[in-house]
């Protein structure tokens, strides 16, 4: 500030010379940008040259050794004003007159009227009051992230103290006014009759008042006695002094509980704990529950985080349950359950060629079920866990070794660990290739070759059995190798033709054998341990293509220009020797004398090969509708759009000469589309082409055989639909501010625990992230499947069906109300699995949230009434309860 003032002084000095009075320019001023006059004040001297040799004392380097004076300025400074400078050579004053603006390095000063005064070393900034007593100009500061508004400014250029009246400034969040403010160094400030919010209007609709409080710059604010005011009405709580921290950042300190009351748990507080930053890389979060019938849980996170190199966190939760048991015979129910999450991850730019990644989720089957908060979790009943590394060698080698969980919290729950995992691959290399390729290629040099070995380690295991024992003798391990075999032709016009040679070999670690027991007339199956193998070769010729189709023929009025059909078929030929022959058994499954085809290999990790040799053909059609329409609002290319009507449906299968029976493979049908680019629909079904006696085995005999055609069987299928509709923004400059926010590069980035975090918190509070710039909106999503499947004591079959459909929305009431609501609905059980349902109402700078959770696990109702700001959030008004 003060350079700024002697700056502009000396420049306008030089410009006016001798001129001995006031001069007045009546002209519109526009931006100038002052430079210090180009003043040779290096002296000439002799070139070095030019002495003679020897005479070493004589010889000087040519130095900069002007003094500089103490005003000098070190930046270029911008000056306007809209109707007049004056300047005062006698009194050394510069005054500009309506909207003056003054600009240096990264601070702004605009105002009515800005008067510079050498003499006394003083810049004063004021406003006036226009013809109907408002104020127009108010004196405002702009420097960093500081902002500062006032009625008046007044500083102190060589002693950097100031003094300003009425003032507004903004400090992150927390907005200060002050009745008069008083500035004692750069980062210091005292102020009376001070005010604390966070609401921006001029009248805040609640703030804290206290008759003086000092202030250090972005830091933080320490005041006398203080209360609050709702509208301008006080509180009556006093307290003696009070401190806001202003800075932004991490800081250590306590986080605030919030009050529960559940009829199973009790009395309690959630969320009682402690943040602590060790450092710029390290933090821990210590956070408890505890409940009046002895009930407590506790959950440890720490994160860690070097730039450029990884990130990642790690959480530890243990919960000692004791709730109103059910159960008459005993007063409360009791359990001990944990829970460890980890996620990490590598930034590719530490170590090219080489990643690393965990997702880690593991723990109690039924920790879920007793989270209080959370009713979308207590439906989780899977949890999974990957930790994956990989290394690169050029362009040719790859390996990924990786560690998987993932474990069913249904009765009983059962655990699936694969670890370690390990797959190398050789990427297709071409031997006979030339080093340098010199004119065309011969057909041999197309010759491809390659490798993907996979070793895998699996162990299964119930969670009450759970032990060293039983997980030495559930283990399995199995490999499978693969070495496929390409030859690239060349097209034969709109023909694609692809040769291919395939072997692989199965290494396995037990055969599994059932047998029929005449006295229990059940299935007894016996494992063999041990060291076993099984391969396979298959020869192949694929050929593919594709058509174009195109109807036009639409009238002239018609909204349809044209309808533009894409068939791609594809055809091969193939052949696979029967090498698995040995690897399978006929065995006797009932007591009706039925007999079932089993393999050894039947659970493993990679699984049996198919049975029989297959020398025929397979086939597969692929279609895609798109039209085109005439466009009302999008005049681009004519006004005609294109619309995508089905994305792809077919069918796949082949046809086996070879086989003694069932020579016809199951058909699979599919389809997606995406209608009106709104509805997104994927569904397939599997067709069997054979009878079935009336035990429901298959008979070789086509089903469009005597009596009414039929195509077949559809012996499994599955459909999902979901789309969504939103109203129009009602501000559309507002909702592109909101996504522009959500993409700001200069946000720091977080971690998937952390955004799972957010989601989370976001999922159990919908009402508080309530957007009442949307009016309405509505999710849905259905799915149906269903699966013909071998009964599990193998006396027939079942069909079992599986549907569902989830809704999700809300709309506003008022510009001011919002109501919505989320369910999932199970049409198998006939029943509604989980519904909440919110209200929110929007206060400016406050909100009042209603969150209700009438079916669930656990039955909760919950009202808040916070500060929208981050900084306060702890600040609110809550009353919650939990019904089991």
């Amino acid at each position: 500030m003060p350079i700024i003032l002697v700056a502009l002084f000396l420049v306008t000095m030089n410009v006016l010379g001798n001129y001995s009075s006031p001069t007045r320019f009546d002209n519109t001023l526009t931006p100038y940008l002052d430079t210090i006059p180009k003043v040779d004040t290096i002296p000439r001297t002799r070139d070095s040259a030019t002495i003679k040799a020897g005479d070493s004392s004589r010889i000087k380097s040519d130095t900069f050794n002007v003094k500089m004076s103490k005003d000098s300025i070190d930046a270029p400074i911008q000056y306007s004003a809209a109707d007049s400078m004056v300047m005062d050579v006698p009194n050394k004053r510069i005054i500009l007159y309506s909207k003056g603006n003054v600009k240096y390095k990264d601070m702004d000063l605009t105002a009515d009227s800005i008067e510079m005064d050498q003499s006394k070393n003083e810049v004063i900034a004021t406003s006036r009051k226009d013809s109907a007593g408002n104020l127009r100009g108010r004196p405002k500061m702009v420097q960093g992230d500081q902002k500062m508004d006032a009625d008046y400014m007044r500083f102190n250029t060589k002693t950097q103290k100031g003094l300003t009246q009425s003032t507004i400034t903004a400090q992150g969040e927390m907005i200060v006014h002050g009745g008069t403010i008083k500035k004692i160094s750069p980062t210091e400030y005292f102020a009376s009759r001070g005010i604390i919010t966070t609401c921006n209007l001029d009248t805040p609709h609640f703030n804290f008042r206290t008759p003086r409080m000092k202030m250090v710059s972005q830091k933080l604010a320490v005041t006398g006695p203080i209360h609050p005011e709702f509208e301008g009405v006080p509180v009556p709580i006093y307290l003696p002094w009070g401190y806001f921290p202003l800075s932004q950042g991490r800081h250590s300190g306590l986080l605030p509980p919030q009050f529960t009351a559940s009829d199973q748990f009790g009395l309690g507080l959630e969320g009682l704990g402690y943040y602590k930053v060790l450092n710029d890389y390290f933090d821990v979060t210590l956070r408890t529950n505890i409940y009046s019938y002895g009930g407590w849980a506790a959950f440890l996170t720490p994160t860690y985080r070097v730039r450029y190199r990884y990130n990642g966190g790690l959480n530890l939760a243990y919960q000692s349950t004791r709730i109103l048991s059910e159960d008459a015979k005993q007063e409360f129910t009791t359990a001990q359950t944990f829970n460890i999450s980890w996620n990490h991850t590598v930034d590719s730019r530490a170590r090219p060629g080489q990643t690393f990644s965990a997702n880690v989720n593991a723990g109690s089957s039924k920790f879920n079920q007793y989270v209080t908060n959370n009713p979308l979790r207590n439906y989780q009943n899977n949890l999974s866990s990957s930790i994956t590394y990989s290394k690169t060698w050029g362009s040719m080698f790859n390996l990924t070794a990786s560690a998987n969980h993932n474990q069913n919290n249904n009765e009983p729950a059962l655990i699936n660990m694969n670890l370690p995992n390990v797959a190398f691959t050789v990427n297709t290399f071409y031997p006979f290739a030339k080093k340098e390729m010199v004119g065309e290629s011969k057909w041999y040099e197309k010759l491809g070759l390659g490798l993907n070995t996979n070793v895998a380690n699996q162990i299964s295991i119930y969670e009450k059995d759970f032990s060293l024992t039983n997980i030495l003798d559930t283990m399995q391990w199995g490999a499978q190798h693969n070495i496929p075999i390409q030859l690239s032709l060349p097209s034969l016009g709109p023909l694609q033709i692809s040769p291919g040679v395939s072997y692989s070999e199965k290494w396995y670690s037990r055969k599994f054998k059932r047998t029929w027991n005449p006295t229990t007339k059940l299935m007894d199956t016996s494992i063999n341990k041990g060291f076993y193998t099984a391969r396979d070769i298959s020869f192949s010729l694929g050929m593919s293509t594709a058509l174009f189709g195109k109807y036009e023929k639409f009238g002239p009025n018609s909204p349809i220009t044209a309808i533009r059909h894409v068939i791609r078929p594809t055809f091969s030929i193939s052949y696979k020797p029967d090498m698995s022959k040995g690897s399978y058994y006929t065995e006797q499954v009932d007591t009706a004398g039925n007999k079932y085809r089993f393999s050894y290999y039947d659970g493993t990790i990679f699984g049996p090969y198919g049975e029989g040799q297959f020398g025929g053909i397979s086939f597969g059609i692929d279609n895609n509708l798109e039209a085109k329409v005439r466009s009302k609002k999008d005049t681009s290319e004519g006004g005609i759009k294109k619309v995508r009507l089905i994305d792809g449906f077919g069918f796949n299968g082949g046809y086996n000469f070879l086989a003694d029976s069932f020579k016809l493979s199951n058909i699979s049908l599919y389809l997606r589309s995406t209608l009106f680019e709104k509805i997104n629909i994927t569904a397939g079904a599997n067709l069997d082409p054979y009878k079935v006696n009336a035990a429901g085995y298959r008979i070789d005999e086509y089903a469009w055989k005597g009596g009414s055609f039929s195509p077949g069987r559809i012996t499994s299928g599955n459909i999902a639909v979901s789309t969504s509709f939103q109203s129009k923004p009602k501000d559309e400059k507002k909702a592109k501010e909101n996504e522009d926010q959500f993409k700001n590069p200069n946000l720091p980035p977080m971690t998937p625990e952390e955004m799972q975090e957010q989601l989370q918190f976001a999922r159990q509070n919908p009402a508080e992230f309530a957007d009442f710039n949307i009016p309405w909106s509505l999710n849905i999503s259905y799915s149906f499947s269903f699966t013909r499947n071998f009964k599990s004591n193998y006396s027939g079959w079942e069909t079992q069906t599986n549907s569902n459909i989830s809704l999700n929305g809300d709309f506003n009431l008022t510009p001011k109300w919002k109501m919505g609501a989320n369910t999932y609905y199970d049409f198998r059980t006939s029943s509604i699995q989980m519904l909440t349902m919110f209200i929110s109402r929007e206060m400016h700078c406050w909100q009042l949230s209603i969150n209700v959770t009438p079916v669930g696990t656990y039955r909760t109702f919950n009202i808040t009434i916070n500060p929208k700001s981050g900084i306060l959030r702890d600040l609110k008004i809550n009353r919650t309860r939990y019904f089991y």
